[in-house]
């Protein structure tokens, strides 16, 4: 039987990732689905009609859904289900200010998700992040390895972008890691950073690093303030969907996701902003990358901070 993704949310992330998803044909089916009646399905229709001229055979099905879980039938049997359903930032708005009414929205669809798609692989890019991450998880009560949230690989790609163009050298020779929260406590780690092979700290000096790191971290409000109205979407739904196309071809690549912590780095317990083996199975397992005191004394303060969060939001 061939492959199914659900793509929960037919926003601008959702339906570009929807996009992405089936332009990889390496699904059979990829499930658009939104509370906006008729607004899934004209995308589906749309997107269909593109493939002749991309040369893709994935066929993209659209499916308006209710308040009490009507048109969920159509995600059944999804190998995974992307979340992005939920109200976007406002210019001035933090993650944070969404979470009491995206907590609800996310919990609803969690539920309809475990009674319809049973064994997918959640990925989880709903703000704030983290908490949603760990509400998902809840909700579903599905193993924590099953469900991950989309962050790092975005961050860690505007870190990269960031150094790129201040050096004005090819993307592709940058590497760059961000781990912690999706957030004010999130870890860009330039001792894992390098360009052409060397270390980030011998090409660029310390207070520029700094200040790269700070525009990394603040990277999705940046956005948010030029666009006035909506946020991101074009590098967060590629993140998202190389994360879905990792599961469904059960690659082992390493990434950085949102991931059930259990021991790792000396920290357990919490969902936090980590390295990961990711494959049909969801998280394979935690990898843990070398860090200086300094980034790991980071890193366990934004699981601290994360933690007490996460605990928030578990009777929302």
């Amino acid at each position: 039987m061939g492959k199914k993704v659900t793509v929960v949310g037919a926003g601008f992330y959702g339906s570009t990732t929807a996009q992405r998803l089936a332009e990889y044909d390496v699904f059979d089916t990829v499930v658009l689905t939104d509370i906006v009646e008729g607004k899934p399905e004209g995308l589906a229709l749309d997107l269909n009609q593109s493939r002749s001229i991309e040369g893709f055979e994935t066929k993209i099905v659209g499916a308006t859904t209710g308040p009490n879980g009507e048109g969920y039938e159509a995600i059944e049997g999804s190998d995974v289900v992307v979340i992005t359903a939920g109200l976007p930032r406002k210019p001035g708005m933090s993650r944070m200010d969404l979470l009491e009414v995206n907590a609800k929205i996310v919990r609803s669809v969690a539920e309809n998700v475990a009674k319809y798609a049973p064994n997918a692989v959640v990925i989880v890019v709903s703000n704030p992040l983290d908490e949603m991450t760990a509400l998902a998880q809840l909700a579903t009560q599905f193993p924590k390895n099953r469900v991950l949230g989309q962050a790092g690989m975005l961050d860690t790609a505007r870190f990269t972008n960031f150094v790129a163009e201040t050096l004005a050298v090819p993307v592709n020779t940058v590497k760059t890691l961000t781990l912690g929260s999706h957030g004010d406590t999130m870890v860009p780690v330039p001792s894992q950073s390098s360009v052409n092979g060397k270390p980030l700290a011998e090409v660029l000096p310390a207070d520029k690093i700094e200040e790269l790191v700070v525009r990394t971290r603040n990277g999705g409000a940046e956005v948010v303030a030029l666009l006035k109205t909506g946020s991101a979407y074009y590098a967060p739904s590629a993140a998202a969907a190389r994360m879905a196309k990792a599961v469904a071809e059960d690659s082992g690549a390493v990434m950085p996701v949102c991931a059930w912590v259990d021991g790792e780095y000396g920290i357990a317990g919490v969902y936090l902003g980590v390295e990961a083996e990711i494959g049909a199975e969801g998280v394979k397992k935690v990898v843990e990358t070398e860090l200086t005191d300094n980034e790991l004394a980071d890193l366990k303060a934004a699981a601290e901070a994360v933690r007490a969060k996460q605990q928030d939001v578990a009777g929302m």
